[in-house]
């Protein structure tokens, strides 16, 4: 299976990604399987594992008081603000993984605070190692050198914001059935990927940006 661990839809404030969208651009692209991990909610992860005809991991980035965090295999929304050890507490009572998103990015992103990262290190399930929205490649190469030193799974994802970014990055993994078989996936799994055009994200940021002076979630 293609799988592309975090990509946001309509839902999230910062993008305009239909769910049909997402879906027509994963069958164009041979895409699996996606894990929807909208900003501080899973409305769309939700209403996506509805309509698609692939599998869908419904997942968060959770915005914590010390950066972002995603929780993948979620059944409740977890509300932003809370501190990251309450973070991490409501994914796995949920039965969920933990997975900090661009833990080395700082630049425009919020990933989460160093200190937090190492005091919760045994919290954690899972770290980004490419995301498809940064854009230095050295940021991977540190997340990649993490995700040996500690022994954690490794994930990639487009962090899409806009339909023509979906599958810029996947992990090619066996298929599975739930968390626990996922896991397994995961450690056999290879990570491709190419970086999102920064032209992309300039026009998604101001395509959206009446969306977020509103405050709404999703059109």
């Amino acid at each position: 299976m293609k799988v592309d661990l975090h990509l946001h839809t309509c839902y999230s404030p910062d993008s305009n990604s239909s769910l049909e969208g997402i879906v027509k651009r994963c069958q164009k692209l041979g895409i699996d399987c996606v894990a929807v991990t909208d900003h501080n909610t899973i409305e769309g992860a939700l209403r996506m594992k509805e309509i698609a005809p692939f599998p869908v991991i419904v997942g968060e980035e959770v915005m914590s008081s010390s950066g972002e965090i995603i929780g993948y295999f979620l059944k409740q929304s977890i509300p932003k603000g809370l501190p990251p050890s309450e973070v991490m507490a409501r994914i796995k009572d949920q039965g969920g993984l933990v997975c900090p998103p661009h833990p080395f990015d700082g630049f425009g992103r919020y990933p989460l605070k160093t200190s937090d990262r190492e005091i919760l290190v045994s919290h954690i399930d899972i770290i980004e190692i490419f995301n498809a929205r940064s854009i230095r490649g050295n940021f991977s190469a540190q997340a990649r050198s993490y995700a040996e030193q500690h022994g954690f799974l490794c994930s990639a994802g487009s962090d899409s914001h806009s339909t023509r970014e979906v599958g810029n990055a996947y992990v090619e993994m066996p298929a599975f059935d739930d968390s626990e078989g996922f896991k397994i996936a995961l450690g056999k799994g290879q990570v491709f990927g190419r970086k999102n055009s920064v032209i992309d994200r300039v026009a998604t940021g101001i395509s959206t940006l009446p969306k977020r002076i509103r405050g709404h979630r999703h059109v």
